[in-house]
């Protein structure tokens, strides 16, 4: 068995407990040598909470950069803290698993995608419910073709977050986050439908910002979509929807209709067959952001390196993550002009 792959974590806010979590399943494939926050006091507390990780500490981006034993790198920092990172870590041949969103707006995450394509390294963005087993079995019936053409989608991600999560500084700000609700939570939602559906030609959205939150962009949308493929579809998204359920996609299909619940998948055949796989979950729908399992994310990390390790493209990489953010610019622009919008297509 070859030797585990060295990495480094930067960044050690709210979801860096996952990522520790995750990692601790992982120890015989990776080892997650060092990490970095700006504050030598979270980088302390991330060690001293899982010391069976045996990180170390640095003291610099740079000094990831220049380690030699270093095959790739975890980053979790807020969107607008990624651009440098990303110019330095490229720029000394690191390979670059992300948080998503990529970046706050669609422009900066092309620039930022294309920074790794030119320097030749792998990047890759956590949207690990594209790793929920159900969804691979979802995959696998829609290939044998029996559920036939797609005719109609609905999306629906009702959550909830107290304005407390809303008053820490630059949360839900156009300048650190890049947006409300789509771009921080209903985007892994939106990704996996698009992996499942195929590209959303135009859209026509709503977005507001509802009386229960203090904060600058939208924490309600409600669009309709017309897909490439012909189908039509609608979403709904919101952190406003006390006290929080679990996002669902429900594909009608010709000869039947693939209901997803977090990881519930559920198969209602026209010929009044009902076929389930897997069971429901948390998805940090509440007001508790961190109740959802590491293992989607396990997995994610898992691919990734074994995606350095053959050459291959990973689960989700930079350039595929842009479609969902060519999908959240057009409802975004929806909303703003009131008018039916194209989507970009990549």
């Amino acid at each position: 068995m070859s030797a585990p792959t060295q990495v480094a974590l930067i960044g050690l806010g709210m979801v860096s407990s996952t990522y520790g979590d995750a990692l601790g399943n992982l120890t015989d494939q990776i080892a997650l040598k060092g990490v970095y926050s700006r504050r030598p006091e979270t980088r302390a507390a991330f060690r001293q909470r899982f010391p069976e990780l045996g990180a170390g500490e640095y003291a610099s981006v740079d000094e990831i950069a220049s380690d030699p034993e270093i095959v790739f790198v975890i980053l979790t920092t807020p969107p607008n803290a990624r651009a440098e990172i990303v110019k330095t870590l490229a720029s000394a041949g690191k390979h670059i698993l992300m948080e998503k969103p990529v970046e706050r707006t669609l422009d900066a995450a092309i620039a930022l995608v294309e920074t790794c394509e030119a320097a030749g390294v792998t990047l890759g963005v956590m949207l690990q419910h594209r790793a929920r087993p159900s969804v691979d079995e979802l995959r696998r019936i829609v290939e044998t073709a029996a559920l036939g053409d797609l005719r109609m989608v609905e999306v629906s991600v009702p959550w909830w977050r107290p304005q407390s999560y809303y008053d820490e500084p630059g949360r839900g700000t156009y300048q650190r986050d890049g947006g409300g609700v789509l771009v921080s939570q209903a985007i892994h939602t939106l990704d996996l439908m698009l992996s499942l559906t195929g590209p959303v030609a135009d859209v026509t959205a709503m977005t507001a910002t509802t009386g229960f939150h203090d904060m600058e962009s939208e924490d309600f949308v409600s669009g309709g979509l017309r897909f490439a493929n012909g189908a039509v579809g609608q979403v709904f998204t919101t952190t406003a929807s006390f006290p929080g359920r679990g996002e669902t996609i429900t594909l009608h299909y010709a000869n039947g209709s693939a209901h997803l619940d977090t990881n519930l998948l559920t198969i209602d055949w026209q010929d009044e067959r009902r076929e389930n796989f897997g069971a429901a979950t948390t998805s940090g729908a509440g007001a508790d952001p961190m109740a959802f399992t590491s293992d989607w994310h396990r997995a994610v990390i898992e691919d990734f390196d074994d995606a350095i390790r053959t050459g291959r493209a990973p689960l989700v990489s930079g350039r595929e993550a842009l479609g969902v953010h060519r999908l959240i610019a057009a409802l975004e622009k929806s909303g703003q002009t009131g008018t039916r919008i194209t989507v970009q297509q990549g």
